[in-house]
Order: C-alpha cells, then structure tokens, then sequence
C-alpha cells in the first residue's frame, strides 16, 4: 500500500502526521507530507487508514497495490 497527499487539497490541518507519524511528516508550513516514498510499512497500515479517513479535506489517496 501507498500513500499520496494531494497538496492543493491539503489546509495543513495536521490530523495525518498526528495519527501516522510513521508514515506522514510535515512541511515547514505546517502541511503534511509522505515520509520515504510513500510506501506504508504493514505495521503502519491500521494508522495510514485512520489518518485517510480523518483528513477533513479529503487530501490523502490510498493506493492498494496488487
């Protein structure tokens, strides 16, 4: 699984890098970004998923690589 933050619907709202720091980092702004490649580790998975479905503005893409 990947993951992709979309930066022109990120408001920097933070709630990504809170719930998933090992996935996600932020910029010096303020706005979240993927950490590494964006490949999510398995233990990270449960984490990617909740930080998804926080986003308020919808700006993170799950990819589910076959």
């Amino acid at each position: 699984m990947k993951v992709r933050i979309d930066p022109e619907r990120c408001q920097g709202h933070g709630r990504c890098y809170t719930l998933a720091p090992e996935v996600f980092g932020e910029d010096e702004e303020g706005y979240g970004q993927v950490a590494g490649d964006g490949v999510v580790p398995s233990a990270g998975e449960r984490a990617a998923r909740l930080a998804v479905s926080n986003c308020p503005e919808r700006a993170i893409d799950l990819i589910e690589e076959a």
